[in-house]
């Protein structure tokens, strides 16, 4: 019943073909240099068509080829510019459609999951796809109590094929670290395959839906679709409109770039504090920017899209996170030092110079320390570059330094969130979020003192109620009205 490529053999074949096209192309490169032209052109050329063709077969496989593309799109805004140019339009293809799965696929899992009279539980059904993704595809349509919903329906195979392209991938892992320099590509191919089961689970997926339906239906800044259907191979949940983040990022004006940014950053600090849930897939495709913001028609909120993957923190961020943070940010390098070891980010076995360590970090958590900080493109490459080069003492710094498993996707969708900042160009009051959200990023004594005064006062509470991110003086007036007295970074500077 499938139509995706499921045989190992033609998926590996296609694969295979990547490492192999690169060096035809190389080939072809030198050879166009040889009769004269010019190498920066030809360089440029051969950039495009590698881009062309990486992306149109991961787009073409769907399932774990797919995904990995999606994943390596948000760390985009990492490449050199020279190199980012001809990428950047093939990466955003995969984050928002992909070869779609044909209608009478559609209807037999339908027919499969939902019984053969699947049909009289809608009044409307579109057959052709909204959004195609990695694993499964959306269908709009109307369900038989008059709400608008969105169908999401397996790929059948999904699961073979996923471990099929991830096992592929991670053969030739090295040959694709060049797609965004610095990175290993290897450790991400390995957290994806951790998570495959999850992401094929509707009834996990169903669930973390609901949890974060149920706590943000009243919130003025995010929105959660409720779940309408569930059953194996098929989600049905109520439809929200929106214009995707991925249009904000090419044609989006500053005033949407800056509230997107802001309402992404409110997520993803207040999601785990409120839901014991973190999502775990920021790429543009999963948000939508909405009209109908706190302060009316002409603001905006976030819709927030696919729950398939969610690390479970019953707790929110690790407190060590906030911690660490605030005593890096006061220039405590012992203490910072200390508490690395003690939670395994520097192994038993190494010892590091605490001055070292903080001046690695510092740069890095600069966001936090302005009370305005505009996410570019510029200072995300200038990250990459200080830590990805062999030369500098970051990267040696970084290589003695370990990632303990329980912060390993914490770690990955907080830089790929970044990367979706620096996409956007927003500017974000980050210190704001996280002094609200992150326990241990304000000392405890500050803490209760905060939270006697907000009992005294509730109606001066800062929460979930409150534009995300507003300044204190505006949140009392209902100003809307955003400044814009931006610190430039010491890397654009």
């Amino acid at each position: 019943m499938s139509d995706l490529p499921r045989k190992a053999v033609t998926r590996t074949a296609k694969l295979a073909a990547l490492p192999l096209g690169f060096a035809g192309r190389a080939t072809w490169g030198l050879g166009k240099r040889i009769v004269g032209e010019s190498a920066e052109i030809v360089g440029q050329q051969l950039q495009q068509r590698t881009a062309e063709q990486l992306f149109k077969v991961l787009g073409e496989l769907k399932g774990g080829a797919m995904k990995f593309g999606q994943a390596l799109s948000v760390f985009e805004s990492a490449l050199p510019e020279e190199v980012a140019g001809p990428y950047r339009a093939a990466l955003t293809k995969l984050q928002e459609a992909a070869p779609p799965m044909p209608t009478r696929t559609v209807h037999a899992v339908l027919a499969e999951r939902l019984g053969e009279d699947w049909q009289e539980l809608f009044l409307e059904f579109e057959d052709k796809p909204s959004a195609a993704a990695s694993i499964g595809q959306v269908h709009r349509g109307v369900w038989h109590d008059g709400r608008e919903v969105a169908v999401k329906v397996q790929y059948p195979g999904a699961g073979e094929a996923l471990l099929s392209d991830l096992n592929q991938l991670s053969r030739f892992a090295r040959l694709l670290g060049p797609l965004v320099p610095g990175m290993d590509v290897k450790p991400l191919i390995t957290e994806l395959k951790d998570r495959v089961s999850e992401e094929l689970d509707y009834d996990l997926e169903a669930d973390a839906q609901r949890t974060h339906a149920e706590e943000f239906a009243d919130d003025p800044d995010i929105l959660v679709p409720d779940v309408v259907h569930q059953c194996e191979q098929v989600l049905i949940t109520e439809w929200i409109d929106g214009t995707p983040l991925s249009e904000i990022i090419t044609d989006g004006t500053r005033e949407q770039r800056d509230r997107a940014g802001q309402l992404l950053a409110h997520f993803l600090f207040s999601g785990p504090a409120r839901t014991g849930l973190l999502h775990a897939d920021p790429h543009p495709g999963n948000f939508r920017l909405l009209p109908g913001g706190p302060d009316g028609e002409d603001d905006w909120r976030l819709g927030v899209l696919d729950f398939g993957t969610v690390d479970r923190l019953p707790g929110g961020l690790p407190e060590p996170i906030g911690e660490a943070l605030r005593m890096t940010l006061d220039g405590e390098a012992e203490a910072v030092y200390e508490m690395l070891c003690a939670e395994d980010f520097v192994r038993d076995s190494i010892e590091l110079d605490p001055d070292a360590v903080l001046e690695y970090l510092l740069p890095i958590i600069e966001p936090a320390r302005a009370e305005e900080f505009t996410f570019t493109r510029g200072w995300m490459r200038s990250q990459a570059a200080r830590v990805g080069d062999p030369r500098s003492p970051a990267y040696q710094l970084a290589k003695q330094l370990n990632l303990p498993p329980s912060y390993l996707l914490i770690h990955r969708v907080t830089l790929s969130t970044i990367g979706v900042l620096c996409q956007l160009g927003a500017t974000v009051r980050l210190r704001d979020e996280l002094a609200e959200w992150l326990t241990g990023f304000v000392p405890e004594q500050e803490a209760d003192e905060a939270a006697d005064d907000a009992a005294d006062e509730p109606e001066q509470k800062a929460g979930p109620r409150q534009r995300a991110g507003a300044r204190p003086s505006e949140a009392e007036s209902g100003s809307g009205e955003d400044g814009h007295a931006v610190e430039e970074t010491a890397a654009e500077a």
